[in-house]
């Protein structure tokens, strides 16, 4: 079922009459949300959480509390962000120009980080921009994310490497009997899906 009803928005919550906030959606204390930012529907933003000008966040989102998403972030369906999260937008960040003046919007371009549907991001971890996060990965809490992150990968350090995978209940995945062809193969602990391991992902093969 869909959330109905006007977004709420608390009343200490700074949001841009600019920005758009889907039906169903819940705006924290504190929290600010940017010119032309975009929330899907049943979107939920934290106490003291940033959203960027330009943000697009899909159906269904979280940012919790004091969580940092910098425009141009795009965030599909589904995504989760923890505590004190930040994604960056800023390949080469200076304050001033070369000539130490301070710099403008005019003197750097913003890069942004994709999430894709489901993914979540761990409380306190940093995803250095430009960095896309594939479908239902996840990235632990406090890991340096500083490259692309596979679909269904576990992520955990600094910098963030794999250490496993997961399926869409989130859990780690558990080693299985191979395919016929020799193909690792895992099976989620939660709801008995098998995943198999190719080019670098896993995909899902039986229910």
């Amino acid at each position: 079922m869909e959330p109905a009803g006007p977004p709420r928005v608390a009343p200490s919550a700074d949001v841009s009459d600019q920005a758009v906030i889907g039906d169903g959606g819940s705006i924290w204390h504190l929290a600010q949300v940017r010119e032309h930012a975009v929330l899907g529907q049943g979107c939920v933003v934290g106490r003291g959480a940033y959203i960027g000008e330009g943000v697009r966040m899909g159906r269904h989102c979280k940012v919790q509390n004091y969580a940092l998403v910098y425009e141009p972030a795009v965030l599909g369906d589904g995504v989760f962000i923890g505590p004190a999260v930040t994604l960056t937008n800023d390949h080469f960040p200076r304050a001033v120009n070369p000539d130490g003046t301070l710099k403008s919007a005019e003197d750097w371009e913003p890069v942004g980080v994709t999430i894709e549907e489901g993914a979540s991001i761990g409380a306190r971890a940093v995803c250095v921009a430009p960095v896309r996060i594939g479908a239902w990965a996840t990235v632990a809490a406090g890991a340096v994310v500083t490259r692309d992150v596979p679909a269904h990968a576990l992520v955990a350090g600094v910098p963030a490497r794999r250490v496993g995978w997961v399926g869409r209940a989130g859990h780690p995945l558990q080693p299985a009997e191979p395919s016929p062809q020799g193909a690792p193969r895992w099976t989620c602990p939660v709801t008995g899906t098998v995943y198999e391991e190719s080019d670098n992902t896993i995909r899902e093969v039986s229910h």
